[in-house]
C-alpha cells in the first residue's frame, strides 16, 4: 500500500519538523541519560511512527517500503537512539507477525502495535550464535499442549521495554529447517530480562539479554509453520536491512550538512577551512558516496515494492550504506579537528553512534557473503 502524494508529504514535512525541532535539540540529553523521554515517546506514538510499516486495517500507516525509506532518511538525521525507541515495532519486531501471521494473531497484536501501546522486540541472536542463525540453540519442546522454550537471547534491542518476542528457537533437526518462530510474551513465567548493556554509543536504545526457562507457549502463538522460523527471520531482515541502509543515509547527509557549515566559519590561514581544497576533497568524497548510498537504496525499495527478489540487493545496501556512513563520520571528526572530538559539538557522539550499523542485522561481512551467493546464484 501507499499513501496519495500530498499525504505523504505532509507527512515528510511533520517528520522534518519533529527531527528539528524536538528530536535533535534533546540529543545531549538523551546521551546523557540513556533514556528518550516519555514525552517525545508520546508523540512519537501520536505522529504514527511507531505503526509506520502496519496495514491501515490495523491502525498504521501501511507505508510502502518506498515510502518507509524516505521516512527513515529523514529519522536518519537525529540521534539513531531516538529511532530505535521505536524501530522494532516498525521493523524486526512486527514483520515477522505482518508476514506469517494469521489472521487472529494480527488482529490480537496489530492495532497495539502500530499504537505504540505494545513494544516489540526480536529475540534471535545467542551468546555463542550471531550470523549464525541457522543454528540457534535455544530449544522449544512439545509438552502437553504447550512449548516449553529453554535458552538465552543476547543483545536483544528493546527487550526491557517489549511486551511482545519473535522468539526463534529450536523445535527439530539441525540446521535452518529446525528452526521455528513464537510470539512470547514478556510477562510470561520463567521469561527474564537481563540489565542493559554498557555500549560505546547509542545511548537512549537499550539491549539486554532476554533468558527463558521452561516459558510455556500455546502451540496457537507459534508464528508460521513448524520450521519455517529461520525463513521468517531472513524475511524480517531483507526488509529490515533496507531501513537501517536508509537510516546510515540520513545520518551521512547530516554529517554532511554539520561539516560544510562548520568548515564555512571555522577560520585558517585567513578563510574559511571550505575554501581549502583538502577540506573540499573530503566533502566531494562524503557527498558522492552519499548520493550513490540513496541510489541504491531508492532503486531497491522500488524493486522491492514491485515484488522483485530483492536479497541480494538489500545485502548489498547494507553493506555499502553502513560502510559509507562510517567513513563520512570519519572524514566529519576531522573536517571538525579538534572540536571533532570534543563531546560539545556532537560528532563524536554520532561517530560512535554509527559504528553499530556495520554490526546490527547482518554484519558487512555477511553482507558480502550473501552478496556473493546470490550474485553466483543468478549467474553474475
Amino acid at each position: 500500500m501507499s499513501l496519495d502524494t500530498e499525504t505523504f508529504d505532509a507527512l515528510i514535512d511533520t517528520v522534518r519538523r519533529f527531527v528539528s525541532e524536538r528530536l535533535r535539540p534533546s540529543e545531549a540529553v538523551v546521551a546523557e541519560s540513556d533514556q528518550i523521554p516519555d514525552d517525545l515517546v508520546a508523540e512519537m506514538k501520536n505522529l504514527g511512527l511507531f505503526g509506520l510499516s502496519i496495514d491501515p486495517q490495523y491502525g498504521g500507516l501501511g507505508l510502502s517500503m518506498l515510502e518507509e525509506i524516505k521516512v527513515a532518511i529523514e529519522l536518519g538525521k537525529t540521534s539513531p537512539a531516538m529511532r530505535s525507541s521505536f524501530g522494532t515495532n516498525v521493523g524486526i519486531g512486527s514483520q515477522g507477525l505482518v508476514m506469517a501471521g494469521t489472521a487472529e494473531q494480527k488482529a490480537q497484536w496489530l492495532p497495539k502495535i502500530a499504537s505504540g501501546e505494545i513494544i516489540t522486540s526480536f529475540a534471535l541472536t545467542e551468546p555463542d550464535i550471531g550470523s549464525d542463525s541457522a543454528n540457534v540453540k535455544t530449544r522449544a519442546v512439545r509438552d502437553g499442549n504447550h512449548w516449553k522454550l529453554t535458552g538465552t537471547k543476547r543483545y536483544i534491542t528493546n527487550a526491557d521495554k517489549a511486551s511482545l518476542f519473535t522468539v526463534m528457537a529450536r523445535t527439530g533437526e539441525d540446521g535452518a529447517r529446525g528452526v521455528s518462530a513464537f510470539l512470547v510474551t514478556a510477562n510470561s513465567p520463567g521469561l527474564t530480562i537481563g540489565t542493559p548493556e554498557k555500549k560505546m554509543g547509542q545511548h537512549g536504545a537499550h539491549v539486554c539479554d532476554v533468558n527463558f526457562d521452561n516459558v510455556a507457549v500455546p502451540p496457537e502463538n507459534m508464528l508460521g509453520a513448524e520450521g519455517d522460523g529461520f525463513k521468517v527471520a531472513m524475511r524480517v531482515l531483507d526488509r529490515g536491512r533496507l531501513h537501517i541502509s536508509a537510516v546510515c543515509v540520513g545520518a551521512a547527509e547530516r554529517l554532511i550538512a554539520d561539516s560544510v557549515a562548520y568548515a564555512s566559519e571555522r577560520i585558517q590561514g585567513g578563510k574559511p577551512i571550505a575554501q581549502h581544497q583538502l577540506i573540499q576533497g573530503m566533502i566531494a568524497d562524503m557527498k558522492t558516496e552519499c548520493l550513490a548510498a540513496k541510489a541504491l537504496v531508492l532503486q531497491t525499495a522500488v524493486a522491492k515494492d514491485a515484488g522483485e527478489n530483492v536479497i541480494m540487493e538489500a545485502a548489498a545496501a547494507k553493506y555499502f550504506a553502513s560502510e559509507m556512513v562510517g567513513r563520512v563520520a570519519d572524514k566529519a571528526v576531522q573536517i571538525f579537528g579538534g572540536a571533532g572530538y570534543i563531546a560539545d559539538y556532537g560528532i563524536e557522539r554520532f561517530y560512535r553512534d554509527v559504528r553499530l550499523f556495520r554490526i546490527y542485522e547482518g554484519t558487512s561481512q555477511i553482507q558480502q557473503l550473501i552478496i556473493a551467493r546470490e550474485t553466483m546464484k543468478r549467474g553474475g
